[in-house]
């Protein structure tokens, strides 16, 4: 949708030129001559940003500043005078105006102001949602996590985001980690800055590096300009670096040099630049078990690792299961368009006996399906792809793996490996055989799933 903007200024060559520039740049632009006609329009539908003048014939721009305010909360307010003084300035910054332009306006830099307005609200919605979120975690309105494991994570992520040091989330795939690391950032002092997020296990050994610290031109086969890295676009913000077990040995060490120097040098760079972000780190691993098999350097975890939050799989909280599915059911339900308010006794029995191998991210995709299958207003047990019994999948770090050692002798495999081998054949059929998909609804990482399908001898 066209971003809304209202246009209010006395001079009628103004506000054309406003049009025409803003129009041209795909905004979807409104006008009014004076106060009054401003005044009016607070009658009508909120404007992403109001360009005000700040003289008009019959009222003030900063008298009407408050007033916009209040009457639109969410909408950013561009001040737009040909006598701009500093003390007028500070004071409509005082009063809530975004920015300060004068006339007469250079095009660009008009544009500018207008997109980093809309993204500075976008910001503060967001942050809003997360943090109506944390306090209905936290148990203001409907909580969303009941199970104490989960209050206690909510009172941790409360103490520790305004606190700027790095945080180290651990829990299986699908428990929420990036939820988390999204809750820590936009209630950090950070929060007006950026977010940015890599997936250490999605990129080859070689693009890692470059990735993260950026590179110059020429130090690599296909290094054909000069690369920003993740730190630099970071800068003043947070950056999330998920799966950081995965992340090659040899690149730990110099994230760990950048992280005691905090500087960071670009591959095939000669020169170093100061660097100020915070960092969030995930993985699905258990620390231990990585510590154990190298697969995380002793010394990165301990830099680190200042602050540990772990998120404990579903099938340890059930309480938090049909908190949890009545939101998503809320959600999907909307997206939709459909009228279903709740779960059966048998769909809520068959919810709470299921173990969620997937965690989180499981029970959301099923909500999910469930919606749309759903015929009436509630959702009964037929309309889940779930069984009654409990799932043989166990979820480890990540990984799917049998845990009991029973043999089916005409296979050749034990007793749960013949289980997740139908349960991955199944969801492969559900999702026309979608690998991405699949692995995502069963909580594993692609590759794992590549290597099942061989080991299991599956034929897609």
């Amino acid at each position: 949708m066209k971003a809304k903007i209202l246009v209010v200024d006395d001079a009628a060559e103004i506000r054309e030129l406003l049009v025409f520039v803003l129009e041209g740049a795909n905004y979807q632009v409104a006008v009014a001559e004076d106060g009054a006609a401003l005044k009016k329009a607070f009658a009508g539908p909120q404007p992403d940003i109001v360009v005000l003048d700040l003289n008009l014939p019959d009222s003030s721009g900063l008298d009407l500043l408050p007033q916009i305010k209040k009457e639109w909360p969410e909408t950013q307010v561009i001040i737009l005078t040909g006598n701009a003084t500093y003390d007028a300035a500070v004071e409509a910054t005082k009063r809530g105006a975004f920015h300060f332009l004068n006339k007469p306006f250079d095009r660009d830099t008009l544009l500018v102001t207008a997109q980093r307005a809309l993204e500075h609200k976008e910001l503060n919605e967001e942050a809003g949602a997360l943090r109506k979120a944390l306090s209905a975690m936290s148990g203001g309105g409907a909580p969303i996590f009941q199970s104490p494991a989960m209050k206690t994570v909510v009172r941790t992520v409360e103490r520790v985001a305004t606190a700027d040091v790095s945080v180290l989330i651990t829990g299986e795939s699908g428990t929420g980690k990036e939820i988390i690391s999204d809750l820590i950032h936009y209630m950090s002092s950070r929060a007006k800055g950026p977010l940015i997020k890599i997936n250490c296990a999605a990129l080859p050994r070689e693009l890692i590096e470059s990735e993260l610290f950026g590179s110059v031109k020429g130090a690599f086969t296909g290094a054909n300009s000069d690369r920003d890295g993740l730190f630099r676009l970071a800068e003043n913000g947070t950056l999330l670096l998920d799966e950081l077990s995965e992340m090659p040995v040899d690149t730990q060490s110099k994230l760990l040099r950048v992280l005691q120097d905090q500087e960071v040098r670009p591959v095939g760079g000669k020169i170093s630049y100061k660097t100020n972000c915070r960092i969030i780190a995930a993985t699905n691993r258990k620390v231990e078990d990585a510590l154990k098999d190298g697969k995380l350097r002793e010394d990165l975890y301990y830099r680190i690792s200042a602050i540990s939050v772990h998120l404990p799989p579903l099938r340890e909280r059930v309480e938090d299961i049909m908190p949890l599915a009545n939101a998503f059911l809320k959600r999907f339900a909307a997206q939709a368009n459909r009228n279903i308010s709740g779960f059966t006794p048998a769909a809520v029995e068959r919810l709470r006996a299921f173990d969620w191998p997937g965690n989180v991210r499981q029970l959301q995709n099923e909500i999910q399906r469930a919606v749309l299958l759903c015929e009436g207003s509630i959702v009964d047990a037929p309309d889940l792809s779930i069984t009654t019994a409990k799932s043989s999948l166990s979820v480890t770090a990540g990984m799917v793996g049998p845990t009991d050692t029973t043999v089916i002798s005409d296979t050749g495999f034990t007793l749960l490996e013949g289980v997740e081998r139908n349960a991955i054949v199944q969801m492969l059929k559900e999702t026309g055989g979608n690998k991405l998909e699949t692995a995502k609804r069963l909580g594993i990482g692609r590759q794992t799933l590549y290597n099942k399908i061989k080991a299991y001898g599956i034929d897609i």
